[in-house]
């Protein structure tokens, strides 16, 4: 069985394998000062009745990778994969530069590339909410990087004296009648303008119309206050590129998957 590794900034999410179908799937916290002990401990207890026998791993957080490696390889006893632009990602990384492309961004890319219609925008709500574009020539062409929706609750209460920490949660009312009501406005509703506004801006620099994917755990929330629903929603579409990443990096030279 195939395990895949999103580690991001606030969390790890595990996805794993058998063949195409995804069987299971954990969240971790993104704990840079958990000793490699504790991570060997967590991932024999979360895959004891599993037989691990690949990993591919993508990352955003450096200080995790060779800790979450060796955590792999203790564990599993097999070499994990790690997810960057030099290995082989099925598509053109068509940035101005290549190696500044994240390793999740790349995932996503990889995965709207194989299971949607080009061009393609996919929305993924994490630490940051981005969005990764992929053309009808099947370029990664590059996308948009700006808060999360949990980040900007967290800036919003680090630096000011009276606001108040609050969670993401329903935005009932534009008009917010009190200060967490008002803050609910601003990051749901406002992140979502930003969002309706950013597709017709990138679909006018495309030239046409793409097809519109979200992912991300807050992908469901948001979509409610779009005037443009997204086209599909698909919670796993980074594991699903992990995975497909991994069979095309497995896969004889001149062979083809998908």
């Amino acid at each position: 069985m195939l395990l895949a590794a999103d580690i991001g900034n606030t969390s790890i999410t595990l996805g794993l394998f058998e063949e195409d179908a995804l069987v299971e799937e954990f969240r971790l916290a993104s704990d840079r000062d958990l000793p490699l002990e504790e991570y060997e401990v967590l991932l024999k207890s979360l895959f004891k009745d599993f037989k691990v026998d690949g990993c591919i791993i993508s990352s955003v957080v450096e200080e995790l990778n060779e800790k979450f490696k060796n955590a792999v390889k203790n564990v599993f006893k097999t070499h994990p994969l790690f997810l960057s632009p030099e290995i082989n990602t099925g598509i053109k990384i068509a940035l101005d530069n290549p190696a500044e492309a994240g390793a999740d961004r790349i995932a996503n890319a990889a995965g709207a590339y194989v299971l949607y219609n080009k061009p393609v925008i996919v929305v993924d709500f994490g630490t940051a909410t981005t969005f990764d574009i992929v053309n009808r020539n099947g370029e990664f062409i590059g996308g948009v990087i700006a808060p999360g929706l949990s980040l900007q609750m967290k800036v919003l209460n680090k630096f000011t004296s009276k606001l108040p920490r609050i969670d993401v949660a329903i935005s009932n009312n534009a008009i917010g009648h009190n200060t967490a009501d008002a803050i609910l406005s601003g990051v749901i509703r406002g992140s979502a303008c930003m969002i309706d506004g950013l597709v017709k801006q990138c679909e006018k620099e495309l030239g046409e119309t793409a097809v519109l994917v979200a992912t991300g755990g807050y992908s469901g929330l948001i979509s409610s206050y779009l005037k443009r629903p997204f086209d599909f929603i698909n919670p796993t579409l980074t594991l699903e590129g992990l995975r497909y990443l991994y069979q095309l990096n497995s896969l004889p030279v001149g062979e083809k998957q998908f």
